[in-house]
């Protein structure tokens, strides 16, 4: 894994203003490649490019970078992994009359032969694996930057005083000289909702994230520069089934099919120069990557979890008990709230935007503890969102049918009353609606009570409904002064994508659930769960590699029918198949947990006086982005007990901490 960055200058500089812009910005993202650094020049047209790299696949110097094409025409920094770069290699020798010859054996020179020979669309289907890369083209004078087809690798680019800047953490592009771009509140409003902030927006005006699947380019021409609107390369709507008829109706046939793609997978992304391990939290993910890992081996994978002090957030026994059954060399680090708490003022470090998934916390210190074994580490991320499994699949759908039919006129009234009601009620009539059959798999009752009031007065439709229900501040512009554009960027015209046209064809989906998911996988995953497990591994130096991320494997995914991933009340039936000839049912079957800690009770008690610090009313009107009074009525709603806004305070906190160490 690497550390990408670079830019073009839009005026005249001298060399040594570049060769300190480029060191500084490498010197940022040390972390990510502390193996290596390397930077190139073109003084001519202003630009260069700057690489740290973190060893995985030969380890000699014939990998580093920027690493020139034969030709030295073109020049690439490289972040990720292509996994089946030994099999583009023989692809492409024999599509070529001459024979190549090859410097060394790492996937960075294979992408680059085979952009130089295939150019950089043929090479991007070919490829399957995780990146973002730069690459120059000094001929056309031409700069490329790429992303992987589903995000697994960062990238961001923008204008800092009129200079084109890029690089694989924001960090980077803050470390060119004079950067003084200011706070995007529309980005800040897109956060508040989700706690993260979408593609293609940045915490900070004129800087973009480029989004998964897509290409852009630079030229460059008499010592100027132009940007064109980025490309898609891939999309989920490229795979969607179009007719009933592309959909799997053989069980056996799609179980098979399915296991052999992700076999494969797994052994592609298994291939490393150094060692090589995977997070097991002991659920379906991380247990059938793990089993199929093991498979066919006589040495023993190395294994980790990290459990907690707080028994009804530790589930570090039924990873053992994984562990155990499949004789993996496992490693468990019970982990204590102290120990927790300590990482939370670096978070601003870490991610560099704010980001408020509470889950970051257990993912840097389980990073922590995999590197003093492994360079490389498999996870299960990626299975909920392919597979069907969050348990909001099975209910929403549910409650959907039950509040689709409620007039408007009687939504406000309904409204209050569920928002009002305390947080104790809530545990007393679960099984009320239980009984009703409308809440299976619901748990933290108030919270989604809290969320459902506020999608009854927002939603329309399912898909309004689904996107209230994500929301934790639904209206932003209450809570964020001037806040000129209160348009909701990533609303229904992303969640509602398998409704819109493709190149003339309809891509729908009759499937509630089927959309839900198609959400997630494009926007939930890249910009949380994905951003989350890079940011926390990277700053660790530890690569992390997601075998459910092949564009195989998703491609057969979506070819199952909703029957074959849910089934009454069973997420991920068709993984689970898989699963259940490796490792005893009764072993895995337990109620869904997240990789959570209890952020909120913390706030009540040992984090209070950090957390009223930062939230401090006269701190929070001078500093200027927020209105205080309604961050202070969820604060003091949530110190009562009455009611669980742990995600609303949790997203202010990490906004307030992000400003003060920026």
């Amino acid at each position: 894994m690497c550390g990408i960055t670079g830019f073009i200058l839009n005026n005249s500089k001298d060399k040594i203003f570049m060769e300190n812009a480029i060191e500084s910005m490498v010197s940022s993202l040390g972390h990510r490649g502390p193996d290596d650094s390397g930077s190139w020049f073109d003084d001519s047209n202003k630009m260069i490019l700057g690489h740290t790299r973190l060893a995985i696949q030969d380890l000699s110097v014939n990998g580093s970078q920027p690493m020139h094409s034969s030709s030295s025409r073109f020049i690439i920094a490289f972040n990720g992994e292509i996994y089946n770069h030994f099999k583009i290699r023989n692809n492409l020798q024999n599509s070529l009359a001459q024979k190549l010859y090859w410097k060394g054996s790492s996937d960075t020179e294979t992408i680059l032969a085979a952009i130089e020979n295939w150019g950089l669309h043929k090479s991007l289907e070919m490829a399957r694996g995780m990146f973002a890369f730069a690459i120059i083209d000094k001929v056309k004078k031409k700069l490329f930057l790429a992303r992987d087809r589903f995000g697994e690798k960062p990238l961001y680019y923008g204008l800092v005083n009129s200079n084109f800047v890029f690089g694989s953490e924001l960090k980077a592009i803050k470390a060119f000289p004079q950067f003084d771009n200011q706070v995007n509140r529309s980005a800040l409003a897109e956060y508040l909702r989700y706690g993260y902030i979408p593609s293609p927006l940045s915490i900070y005006d004129g800087i973009n994230k480029l989004q998964p699947g897509h290409i852009i380019e630079i030229e460059i021409h008499d010592n100027q520069f132009s940007i064109k609107k980025p490309k898609k390369y891939w999309g989920l709507e490229k795979i969607v089934p179009k007719e009933k008829d592309d959909l799997y109706t053989d069980e056996i046939e799609a179980i098979d099919s399915l296991e052999s793609v992700l076999k494969s997978s797994i052994q592609e992304q298994m291939i490393s120069d150094v060692p090589l391990g995977a997070f097991l939290s002991g659920g379906v993910d991380s247990s059938s990557i793990v089993a199929l890992m093991q498979e066919n081996r006589t040495d023993r994978v190395k294994t980790f979890t990290v459990g907690f002090e707080e028994d009804e957030f530790d589930e570090s026994m039924h990873a053992r008990q994984i562990a155990n059954h499949l004789n993996t060399d496992h490693t468990e680090f019970k982990l204590s709230s102290v120990e927790a708490q300590a990482v939370i003022p670096s978070i601003p470090e870490i991610y560099d935007e704010p980001f408020s998934d509470s889950s970051q916390i257990p993912t840097y210190l389980i990073s922590q503890i995999a590197r003093q074994k492994v360079t490389v580490s498999l996870s299960g991320d990626a299975g909920d969102e392919i597979f069907g499994g969050y348990n909001r699949y099975l209910w929403a759908p549910k409650i959907w049918s039950q509040i689709a039919y409620i007039p408007n006129q009687m939504r406000p009234a309904i409204s209050s009353l569920i928002s009002s009601t305390p947080q104790g009620i809530w545990s007393g009539l679960e099984k009320v609606i239980n009984a009703f059959n409308i809440g299976a798999g619901i748990e933290e009752l108030d919270i989604k009570a809290s969320k459902i009031s506020s999608a009854l007065l927002r939603s329309s439709t399912e898909e309004d409904f689904y996107q209230s229900f994500l929301t934790k501040w639904p209206n932003p512009h209450e809570v964020i002064k001037d806040l000129k554009d209160c348009e909701h960027l990533s609303s229904k015209s992303n969640f509602s994508f398998l409704y819109k046209k493709n190149n003339g064809d309809f891509v729908s989906s009759e499937d509630f659930v089927s959309r839900m998911m198609s959400t997630d996988l494009t926007h939930y995953l890249p910009d949380d769960i994905l951003c989350k497990v890079d940011r926390a591994a990277m700053a660790a130096s530890l690569e992390t590699r997601v075998p459910f991320l092949d564009h195989r494997v998703v491609e057969i995914a979506w070819r199952l029918p909703s029957s074959m991933k849910i089934r009454g009340s069973e997420t991920k039936w068709a993984l689970r198949k898989i699963l259940y000839k490796r490792v005893p049912r009764e072993l895995i079957e337990r109620p869904k947990t997240g990789f959570s800690v209890p952020i909120g009770e913390w706030l009540r008690g040992p984090l209070r006086d950090w957390a009223e610090d930062l939230l401090d009313q006269k701190r929070i009107e001078s500093e200027g982005f927020f209105n205080p009074q309604p961050i202070q009525d969820v604060w003091n709603q949530h110190l009562s007990r009455r009611f669980d806004w742990t995600d609303k305070i949790w997203s202010i906190l990490m906004f307030q901490l992000w400003l003060s160490k920026n």
